[in-house]
C-alpha cells in the first residue's frame, strides 16, 4: 500500500530504473567494446541509481561511433567514474545485501553497518576485484587480492564513509519503514545511500587512477588479439603504479578517519541500538524531536495509525455513542466490546485511522441503572494489548483495569470479561489503562451513563444530549495519537467523533430545556465549553449529583481531561445558539474555518415559543 507521497515518486523511480537498467544493459552487450566486468558495473550501478546511471553510462561509456571508444573514455574525469562504478558496483552490492539480511535478522542499526562494511569490502575485494580483474591484472587470485586491498580499502572507506550517514539518519528517521526490505522506502535509501557513497568515493578514485594503482575504463574488442595485461592500456592509463606507499597510508589513514566518523558520528543525533525488529515500518509524525536516547516504547507509543490495519470504513454518516444492545444472562447485563482499527470520518473528507470500540467513535454507550449487575466482555483486535478502566466507579480492584498493576493488559486477539455491580449514578465513561495516551487518543472511550434507581433523584430536561470531546492529529494523510508535546499537538477536534460542521444540530423550542452531559474523553488540553444565549445551571460534577444549594450559573465550563459535568441550559429566545470550545483554535479544522468555524462546535436550533 502506498501511503506516502515518497511512495509514488519511489515507484516512478524504479519504474525508470529498470527501463534504464534494461537499456544499459542491452546497449553493453550488443554495442559497447568493453570488458565483461565493467559491462556488470554499469549495469549494477544502474539498477543502483537509475537514470542517473543511465546518465554517467551515456556521458562517460557508451561509444558515440564505431571504434571511438578508446579516445572518447581517454579523459580522466571519465576514467575516475570508471574506476569509482567498479569499486562501487561491487561495493554496493555487498552492503544492500547485508542490509537486507540484518534486517531480517533484527539486528541493531550500529550493529548493521559494521556488517555491511564488511560485506562490501569483502565482495568488492575478493569478487569484482581479485576475481573479476583476474584475467586483465595477471597473477594469481591471492596476488590480486594483495595488489588490489589498498585500493579497495581507501575506496570502500570513503564511500562507506557517505553512506553509512545517509542510511543512519534516513533508516531512523520520521520513516522507518526504511529498515524493512519489504518497502520501496527501504530501497529507495539505499539507492540514495550508493549515490552519496559514490560521489564521496569518485575524488579518490580519480586520484588512484592518474596514480597507476587502478584501473578506470577499458575497451575490449574481440576482433582484437589480448594483449598481456601489464602491456595492455585501459583508456590510455597504464598500470604504472607512480603512487608512493606514503602516499597511500597517508590516504588510507584520512579515508579510515572518514569511515569512522560515518559509522560514529549519527550516534549523537540517533539511536543506533535499535533494528528493524524493534522500530521498522514506523513513520513519526513531521515536526516530533527523537534524539539518541529516544526508545522502543516511545517510538512505539508516537508513532501513525496504521491504515493498512483497518478492518471497516463505516463511512462519512456513521455516528458513535451509539446505545450498546445487552443480553441478560442469570440476571447480568452482558455487554459485548470489540477494538479493532478502523477508517473512520471526523468530516466527509477527512479520516482518520481510529481505534474503535464496536467499530464507532466515540465507542457505544453504555446505558445501564443504579444496581444492575453488569459484565462486559472486551475481545482485542488491535495491534497492541489494552484494558478497560470504567472511570470513577466503585468496583472490585480485579476489574478496576490499570494495565500491569491490576491485571495483565489483553493481547491482541485476546480477551477479559468485566464485572461489577453499579452502585452509583450519574455520568461516566470507559476508555483504556495500557498506554492510554496512544490508543485512548485514536479513539478507544465511550460514555457510561448510569440512571439512579430512584427516578426521583434524576435531574432530567427536556432534552439530553451527551458531549464526549477528542483531539487529533493528521499530517501528510497519516494520522498520529495527539499528545502535549512537540510536533504531537492536535490539529483536528471532534465532538462525538466528528468535527463542525459535521457535528450534530440539536433541534429545541424557546422554553425548553436541554442537559448536557459533557465528558472529558481528550488526553491533551483543558476546553473551556460554553454555550450561546444565556447561562446555564451546573447540577453535577464527576457523576455526583449536586445539591440545590450547590449548584451555581454559568456560560462556560473547564471540562479537563477525564472530567464530567452536567448542565442545564434553557431555551430563552429563538435562533441558532452555539456549544464550543472558547479557545478559537480548536474551533477549527487544520487552522482553518468551514462555515464559520470547525472541531468542537456544535448549533442548537431554538424554533419560536412552545
Amino acid at each position: 500500500m502506498l501511503l506516502l507521497p515518497i511512495d509514488y515518486a519511489l515507484a516512478i523511480w524504479f519504474v525508470l530504473a529498470a527501463a534504464s537498467t534494461a537499456y544499459v544493459g542491452v546497449d553493453q552487450y550488443r554495442n559497447n567494446p568493453e570488458p565483461v566486468v565493467m559491462k556488470w558495473g554499469f549495469i549494477l550501478i544502474t539498477l543502483y541509481l537509475g537514470p542517473v546511471g543511465l546518465l554517467l553510462y551515456v556521458l562517460a561509456d557508451k561509444e558515440p561511433r564505431p571504434g571511438e571508444h578508446e579516445a572518447f573514455v581517454k579523459p580522466l574525469w571519465k576514467q575516475g567514474i570508471g574506476s569509482t562504478i567498479h569499486c562501487v558496483a561491487g561495493d554496493a552490492t555487498g552492503i544492500i545485501l547485508a542490509a537486507a539480511i540484518t534486517a531480517s535478522l533484527g539486528l541493531p542499526m550500529g550493529v548493521d553497518l559494521v556488517v555491511e562494511y564488511l560485506a562490501g569490502f569483502a565482495v568488492g575485494l575478493l569478487i569484482f576485484q581479485a576475481l573479476f580483474m583476474r584475467r586483465m591484472m595477471g597473477g594469481s587470485y591471492w596476488e590480486n587480492v594483495r595488489k588490489s586491498f589498498a585500493p579497495e580499502f581507501i575506496s570502500m572507506n570513503c564511500m562507506m564513509a557517505g553512506m553509512a550517514p545517509t542510511m543512519s539518519f534516513l533508516m531512523m528517521g520520521r520513516d522507518m519503514r526504511a529498515m524493512e526490505p519489504t518497502e520501496l522506502v527501504f530501497w529507495g535509501v539505499m539507492s540514495l545511500g550508493v549515490a552519496v557513497g559514490f560521489a564521496a568515493a569518485y575524488p579518490v578514485n580519480v586520484w588512484m587512477v592518474a596514480a597507476g594503482i587502478k584501473h578506470g575504463l577499458m575497451t575490449e574488442r574481440e576482433s582484437e588479439p589480448k594483449a598481456h595485461p601489464h602491456e595492455r592500456e585501459h583508456g590510455g592509463h597504464a598500470m604504472r603504479g607512480a603512487a608512493t606507499e606514503t602516499q597511500k597510508w597517508a590516504l588510507g589513514g584520512v579515508s579510515s578517519v572518514f569511515l569512522v566518523a560515518g559509522l560514529v558520528a549519527p550516534a549523537n543525533w540517533v539511536n543506533l541500538g535499535l533494528s528493524a525488529e524493534d522500530v521498522g515500518g514506523l513513520i513519526m509524525p513531521p515536526g516530533m524531536i527523537m534524539e539518541r536516547g529516544t526508545g522502543v516504547a516511545a517510538m512505539r507509543d508516537m508513532s501513525f495509525a496504521d491504515p493498512r490495519l483497518a478492518v471497516a470504513d463505516p463511512g462519512a454518516a456513521a455516528k458513535g455513542d451509539r446505545e450498546l444492545p445487552f443480553r441478560i444472562e442469570d440476571g447480568v447485563k452482558v455487554f459485548d466490546l470489540t477494538a479493532s482499527v478502523i477508517s473512520w470520518h471526523i468530516l466527509p473528507d477527512v479520516a482518520m485511522t481510529a481505534y474503535a470500540y464496536n467499530g464507532q467513535v466515540p465507542g457505544p454507550r453504555i446505558h445501564i441503572r443504579q444496581g444492575d449487575r453488569v459484565r462486559i466482555d472486551l475481545h482485542n483486535r488491535i495491534p497492541e494489548p489494552t484494558t478497560i478502566h470504567w472511570h470513577g466507579l466503585i468496583l472490585d480492584n480485579a476489574m478496576d483495569g490499570p494495565a500491569e498493576i491490576v491485571q495483565k493488559p489483553v493481547p491482541t486477539g485476546g480477551s477479559f470479561s468485566y464485572s461489577f455491580t453499579a452502585v452509583q449514578y450519574g455520568t461516566y465513561f470507559y476508555h483504556p489503562h495500557a498506554a492510554p495516551d496512544r490508543t485512548q487518543a485514536l479513539g478507544l472511550y465511550g460514555a457510561l451513563i448510569i440512571d439512579p434507581a430512584n427516578p426521583a433523584d434524576a435531574v432530567s430536561a427536556d432534552h439530553e444530549y451527551v458531549i464526549e470531546l477528542q483531539e487529533w492529529l493528521k499530517r501528510d494523510d497519516l494520522n498520529y495519537p495527539a499528545m502535549p508535546m512537540d510536533g504531537m499537538q492536535p490539529n483536528y477536534f471532534t465532538i462525538n467523533g466528528h468535527a463542525y460542521p459535521a457535528t450534530d444540530t440539536l433541534h429545541m423550542r424557546v422554553g425548553e430545556t436541554l442537559k448536557v452531559r459533557f465528558i472529558g474523553t481528550q488526553t491533551t488540553g483543558i476546553h473551556p465549553m460554553h454555550i450561546h444565549g444565556g447561562p446555564f445551571q451546573i447540577v453535577a460534577q464527576d457523576g455526583e449529583t449536586l445539591n440545590p444549594a450547590q449548584r451555581i450559573l454559568a456560560d462556560t465550563v473547564n471540562i479537563a481531561p477525564g472530567q464530567r459535568t452536567d448542565v442545564i441550559w434553557t431555551a430563552r429566545k429563538p435562533g441558532k445558539w452555539l456549544i464550543h470550545c472558547h479557545i478559537p483554535h480548536h474551533t477549527t479544522n487544520d487552522q482553518t474555518e468551514t462555515k464559520g468555524g470547525g472541531g468542537l462546535m456544535l448549533v442548537i436550533d431554538v424554533a419560536g415559543e412552545v
